[in-house]
């Protein structure tokens, strides 16, 4: 089975540093995406390559708990976390480039699913392309208002 891998897009009409530094601060995380219920630093401020964050997150009927590690961090640009743990052991990337209007930002979620996720994962692709559509578009409204 091949793996998850979703990208979604939108334009923001803010500047680039101020998408990204609001993006990646995890302390917003509960307030953009609707899916994500709970965020907890478990390494010291500030966010840095190496920095560990646990998310509590319902998504399909389920909830579930897993640890992000920052992989790479390139303030404005670019943002990597992956986790190795739970059903889904998965990868998030955030993208800001500069656009005519504003900002383009790109989210990737990509991953293997396992055990029980890897039959559904077809089911789980649709469901986190739809979500992450919404989550971009709560941001953009949060941002331009």
């Amino acid at each position: 089975m091949a793996p998850v891998d979703v990208v979604t897009e939108t334009l923001i009409r803010r500047p680039r540093e101020q998408v990204a530094a609001y993006a990646g601060d995890p302390d917003n995380a509960t307030r953009w995406y609707e899916n994500i219920k709970a965020v907890e630093w478990r390494t010291p401020r500030p966010l840095a390559t190496g920095t560990r964050l646990a998310f509590v997150a319902q998504f399909l009927g389920r909830r579930l708990e897993y640890t992000y590690e920052v992989r790479e961090l390139v303030p404005g640009e670019r943002l990597v976390m992956s986790t190795q743990d739970g059903p889904f052991p998965m990868e998030t990337t955030y993208a800001f480039a500069d656009a005519p209007d504003g900002t383009r930002m790109t989210l990737r979620t990509r991953g293997e699913p396992s055990g029980f996720a890897k039959v559904g994962a077809r089911v789980m692709a649709g469901a986190m392309r739809r979500a992450n559509a919404r989550d971009l578009e709560r941001l953009k409204a949060l941002l331009e208002t």
